[in-house]
């Protein structure tokens, strides 16, 4: 399941616990992200893994790539917050591959990922 997290009018945020189904990204991520892109003109995101990367299905899969081709051009900044060292680094690579900033970071650094995607601080 995924849950929004409330957070400024620029961004959105997500977190996801348990199991990660299609239906969630077409009930709460894609609602929220393409009305953000109506608002902005960009996408600033934040999902918080608070549940194995197993635990999203196939349809979970495939319905965020869906959304990250359809609006490819619109993404400017994207944090994924984990303790997986494996994902913060894909999540780091990302931003050779596709437009936008993509960066990984440890629960830990959560307020300093949700300030990054909101455009507040610069990383080093």
């Amino acid at each position: 399941m995924i849950h929004q997290i409330d957070t400024t009018d620029n961004i959105v945020a997500f977190r996801a616990l348990a199991e990660v189904t299609k239906d969630d990204f077409l009930a709460v991520v894609v609602p929220a992200v393409e009305h953000l892109v109506k608002q902005t003109n960009e996408i600033n995101f934040l999902l918080v893994l608070d549940t194995d990367i197993k635990n999203f299905t196939a349809g979970a899969w495939l319905q965020d790539a869906l959304l990250g081709l359809k609006h490819l051009g619109k993404w400017n900044r994207a944090a994924i917050v984990s303790d997986s060292d494996d994902i913060i680094s894909f999540t780091n690579g990302f931003s050779y591959i596709v437009p936008g900033e993509f960066h990984g970071f440890k629960k830990e650094a959560f307020n300093k990922a949700l300030n990054w995607v909101e455009g507040n601080i610069n990383l080093a």
